[in-house]
């Protein structure tokens, strides 16, 4: 039964609700999936345990890792080969992300608040009678606000854009094949040599209110990043930060036009938007699930897991079950207590969960208040071919005059 419903998981079919799916797994309990070597996990307790839990390693195949340095040509940059922070294990990650934090500051993020609300305007105002929310605000707002963040020039947005795309694939882990390892080899390789030449340059002219400025200058305990570390880091903010961002923005403007009564409210008070952010990325949010590997034999609920061998959480199964919040199909920002694990949870809690949250606040509100009158043209949507990073591949809305 779990091999059967993990099979209908990954039919296109299932994009525009896997909720269903995710239901009978969590019914079942932890299941072992024996072709994969895999426990599939569904429960939130299950869940947040084990995103807490030591013995899960995150050094699993990955962007950067050496099963794919073979790959890269000859004259590629050496930080090609640098493995991201994202899939490391302490105490490696424990050091990288304490450098890294304390330049991704809550400062670094609350500056950022006027910046973005001007560009969530400025792709308001493009907005005609027929508006695509994806290509035309939910795409393009994030890679905006990390270039401004970057120092990226204007001219080079639309690079981070096309690179942000080749990559997320690959980020996905689920819908990438060998036969597209040629696009998204050139996007790394490409994205690397324009990032090595920026710090480079903030190296050379250092900048105030820039973050490659202050990567540089972080420091703890007399430690630094080196200079492939830093790079690494630039280009997992970007690709990590993009489509997550795109996702949760689509996915609010979808469950508010889906829930015309919560729009009206979100109109109305503003204030309301951090409640609306928390609910989206409980009832749908940007990443469905996250993989580890059991660094030692292990048992999880009934099933035995052995050293080496895969352990999925499925997040999104997690943040319905319903004991962990009732009545967990249906959208409701005004729940009195919204637990999800939209964001992870221990020591790999999403570094970008400020920035994010504020994307997601500022659009969200900003829709909600200059956005009137407007419906759904296909109910459901369109969804892109990836299951992990699940996101539409198009959002049409008409404004009804």
């Amino acid at each position: 039964m779990g091999l059967q419903l993990v099979g209908e998981l990954l039919e296109p079919a299932s994009r525009a609700d896997p909720y269903p799916i995710y239901a009978r797994l969590r019914a079942l309990g932890p299941v072992w999936i024996e072709p994969m070597r895999t426990v599939v996990v569904t429960g939130y307790r299950d869940c947040e345990r084990l995103l807490r839990d030591p013995r899960l390693s995150a050094e699993r195949q990955h962007t950067g890792s050496t099963s794919h340095e073979d790959l890269y040509p000859p004259d590629a940059p050496s930080s090609v080969r640098q493995r991201w922070f994202l899939s490391q294990d302490p105490p490696d990650h424990t050091r990288l992300r304490r450098l890294v934090s304390s330049a991704f500051t809550a400062r670094t993020v609350a500056r950022m608040e006027p910046s973005i609300t001007r560009l969530v305007d400025q792709c308001l105002d493009r907005a005609g009678d027929t508006f695509d929310v994806l290509s035309d605000f939910a795409h393009p707002l994030p890679v905006m606000v990390i270039c401004r963040m970057l120092g990226v020039p204007l001219a080079d947005e639309p690079l981070f854009r096309r690179w942000s795309a080749q990559l997320t694939r690959l980020l996905d882990g689920f819908s990438a094949d060998g036969g597209e390892d040629e696009e998204w080899l050139a996007g790394m390789v490409e994205m690397h040599r324009y990032v090595n030449d920026l710090v480079a340059g903030r190296r050379a002219r250092p900048r105030s209110e820039d973050l490659i400025s202050d990567l540089i200058a972080a420091e703890d305990g007399g430690d630094q990043l080196s200079h492939d570390e830093l790079v690494a880091t630039v280009v997992l903010l970007l690709v990590a930060g993009h489509e997550t961002t795109v996702n949760l923005i689509a996915n609010g403007v979808l469950a508010l036009l889906r829930h015309p009564g919560q729009f009206a409210a979100l109109r109305a008070d503003p204030g309301l938007a951090p409640a609306v952010v928390e609910e989206v990325l409980r009832h749908d949010p940007p990443v469905q699930l996250t993989a580890r590997v059991a660094s030692q034999a292990m048992t999880i609920g009934e099933v035995h897991v052995p050293a080496g061998d895969m352990v999925i959480l499925l997040l999104a199964a997690a943040n319905r079950d319903p004991d962990a919040n009732p009545d967990p199909d249906r959208f409701d920002p005004h729940r009195a207590q919204v637990r999800h694990l939209g964001l992870g949870q221990g020591a790999h809690y999403c570094l970008g969960a400020p920035l994010a949250r504020l994307e997601g606040r500022v659009a969200l509100a900003r829709f909600a208040q200059r956005v009137r009158g407007a419906e759904l043209v296909a109910d459901p949507p369109p969804y892109r071919e990836h299951i992990n990073l699940r996101g539409v591949s198009e959002l049409l809305i008409a404004k009804v005059h």
